[in-house]
């Protein structure tokens, strides 16, 4: 690492809108015992970036509460969660062949040790993320990508996106051969469900709008229905027989149309609420066909790292929608926003 002392970093000091987000001189942040100092080369959006900033996720028996992904936020704040970059210092009890190496960060911050940990924080509510020239990290949760032929870019979209993904589709126990919808498929989420799924051997159904129809069939959807359409048709439509699983980041109103879709014994994973966190369903829909609705925040240590082999063999191939430098940043969360483009949108410092 240089000798330079101080890095510019984008924050937020209190909720709002993107007009909170301030660029910023702060100190580099030095890595504690067992943790590592990364510069990033790429950090990705989220809408988690969006919610903590708006402080959009409630408490429980207060959902109209400001909060951050977990609690109240401790501000100031630097945002982002999904970081890529290379390690240039390690703190006591890290060993120092980790400098100049590669890596990717779980942003978790999980409840207990172990593979089947739950996240319980995040980088960029919980501690300080990746809108930043440099952060640091546990050592345990970065991982080696080296000799991984994505680019930092690509790299940078995984942990929260495809992380998010690849947990719905473990908590939901996806087989090969069973038939998947998947909601808002052109979102950062939506397309890391419908590469994976595939990947998995599922016949994949997609819902996104007409004007992404191509991308997100280009992505891998065998089927995709206009979410301006007769969904329910539709999808009785693409699957007969039934959906097996639901991997659903929309919610709302969604919820209550498509379980009468699912087959006996069919799995509704919610792993976001864009269209309403307000559900209305027949509860005889679950227990007469033996059906379950299944929450998912984000991944386990353990998927993370099967997400990680999967990058280092290239065997998911991110989408980069668009790229802002870091004092962009809130021209950036606005594009998020709009949710006008297919893909991940990233940010370089």
């Amino acid at each position: 690492m240089g000798a330079s002392q101080f890095m510019r970093a984008v924050r937020i000091t209190r909720h709002g809108g993107p007009e909170v987000l301030e660029l910023t001189e702060v100190a580099v942040p030095a890595p504690r015992a067992g943790e590592v100092l990364v510069q990033v080369g790429a950090v990705a959006l989220n809408n988690t970036d969006l919610w903590t900033r708006e402080g959009a996720y409630g408490r429980p028996g207060d959902p109209e509460a400001r909060s951050g992904w977990r609690g109240p936020i401790d501000f100031p704040r630097i945002q982002g969660a999904d970081v890529a970059g290379r390690v240039v210092a390690v703190g006591t009890g890290v060993a120092e062949s980790l400098v100049g190496r590669r890596v990717v960060v779980d942003p978790a911050i999980y409840d207990t040790e172990g593979p089947d940990a739950n996240p319980v924080g995040l980088m960029g509510s919980e501690r300080d993320g990746g809108y930043a020239e440099y952060v640091t990290a546990p050592a345990e949760r970065v991982h080696d990508v080296t000799d991984s032929p994505l680019t930092d870019d690509q790299l940078a979209t995984l942990p929260t996106a495809y992380g998010t993904a690849l947990g719905m589709i473990e908590r939901g126990r996806l087989h090969e051969g069973e038939t998947v919808l998947v909601s808002g498929a052109s979102g950062g989420v939506g397309i890391a469900l419908v590469q994976i799924a595939r990947a998995r051997g599922a016949r994949v159904i997609a819902l996104s709008s007409g004007a992404k129809i191509d991308a997100v069939r280009e992505a891998g959807a065998h089927e995709v229905v206009d979410r301006a359409g007769d969904i329910a048709g539709q999808i009785r439509t693409a699957a007969p027989e039934g959906i097996d699983v639901a991997l659903d980041v929309v919610a709302g109103g969604l919820v209550g149309e498509g379980l009468p879709l699912l087959r006996e014994g069919g799995r509704w994973v919610i792993a976001g609420a864009l269209g309403g966190y307000g559900v209305t369903f027949d509860v005889r829909r679950l227990y007469l066909h033996n059906a379950q609705v299944i929450g998912s925040a984000m991944h386990t240590p353990a998927h993370f790292a099967l997400l990680m082999d999967l990058a280092r063999r290239a065997e998911i191939r991110p989408v980069i929608a668009a790229s802002f430098p870091l004092d962009q940043a809130a021209q950036a969360q606005k594009e998020l926003s709009r949710r006008g483009h297919v893909g991940k949108i990233v940010m370089h410092p």
